[in-house]
């Protein structure tokens, strides 16, 4: 299952990630451009996430690896992303520190927790969707860095969103730390 329809769309988000970066070394394109660019890039390999879920399920094609891809290609596409607004200084390096040490964190937490054979005290929980949601909108407003529509003040509003990203990313990180911590206290006895 390392080639089905699901994980090949999972494949296409961590490919993604050079062509992201890649834009904004271009030569040729003004900013905004390379804002556009990046910004529908972006979203489109955003969307990937959705769909191979949803066809996983659909065409019956779940598999462990493709369980195992799925976070790992979302925590690539965004810690990436992240590292790229540091660099065009439109997201706080504070802010970064905080999601990317945050995954790191709580990744090496659940492969611990696999290792004591208690991986449901940390299964993903609604704190940490909307997490993700809440980056999936706040980075492509800071991609695009410009005014949407006429009227949407794109740095701004991601500027908001990412911040409210960093605060929902510090409060999940703690409720899957008091889910693990019986499970911890109890093997390490």
């Amino acid at each position: 299952m390392f080639f089905n329809i699901p994980t090949l769309l999972t494949w296409a988000r961590i490919v993604a990630i050079p062509l992201i970066v890649g834009v904004f070394y271009l030569e040729g394109m003004s900013r905004a451009e390379q804002n556009l660019i990046a910004t529908v890039m972006f979203v489109v390999f955003a969307l990937t996430d959705w769909a191979d879920g949803y066809l996983a399920r659909r065409l019956n094609q779940t598999s462990a690896f493709g369980a195992f891809l799925d976070p790992v290609a979302d925590k690539f596409l965004v810690c990436a992303s992240l590292l790229v607004l540091v660099h065009l200084d439109r997201a706080d390096v504070f802010v970064a520190l905080i999601i990317i040490g945050r995954e790191i964190a709580i990744s090496s937490l659940r492969e611990w927790m696999a290792i004591i054979g208690a991986t449901k005290s940390v299964a993903v929980h609604m704190i940490g969707k909307v997490k993700t949601m809440v980056q999936m909108i706040a980075i492509p407003f800071l991609l695009f860095n410009g005014t949407l529509f006429g009227v949407i003040d794109t740095q701004l509003w991601g500027t908001w969103l990412i911040w409210i990203s960093a605060v929902l990313t510090i409060w999940s990180m703690v409720y899957y730390l008091q889910k693990a911590i019986p499970e911890i206290r109890a093997k390490s006895r």
